[in-house]
């Protein structure tokens, strides 16, 4: 999904789980809780598929870094439903595990291709 490999498979299955945990989160009218989760949570993907229309290396960067702080603050409303007894400890791990590896895919793709950019820019010198 999203012409990103793993990551873009990543993102797809867990913008599922947040559709999905917004509707449960909603049931138990916890609505503005909801609404920050899904906006979060979405935005991953949203800015995932942006970053595939790039128009440079570091307009990808960019984009993928967005990506990143919503998925950081993601996780901030994961811990939150947790801390408010909203999801269970079994639930709580396995989304808050599928958001950090979705952090971390970003991050070493970020590293490697503001590295690039790097090297890129000492070759062209």
């Amino acid at each position: 999904m999203y012409g990103l490999g793993v990551l873009g498979d990543k993102v797809g299955g867990f913008t599922q789980r947040v559709v999905n945990a917004t509707k449960y989160l909603k049931e138990q009218k916890e609505y503005s809780l909801a609404d920050q989760f899904f906006r979060s949570g979405t935005s991953i993907g949203a800015n995932c598929s942006e970053a595939t229309c790039a128009v440079s290396k570091a307009d990808f960067a960019n984009k993928l870094s967005i990506a990143l702080k919503e998925a950081n603050e993601t996780c901030h409303w994961i811990d939150v439903m947790y801390m408010a007894k909203l999801i269970n400890e079994q639930t709580y791990h396995s989304i808050k595990d599928d958001a950090v590896e979705i952090c971390k895919l970003l991050t070493a793709i970020l590293k490697n291709i503001r590295q690039n950019i790097e090297d890129s820019k000492i070759t062209n010198k």
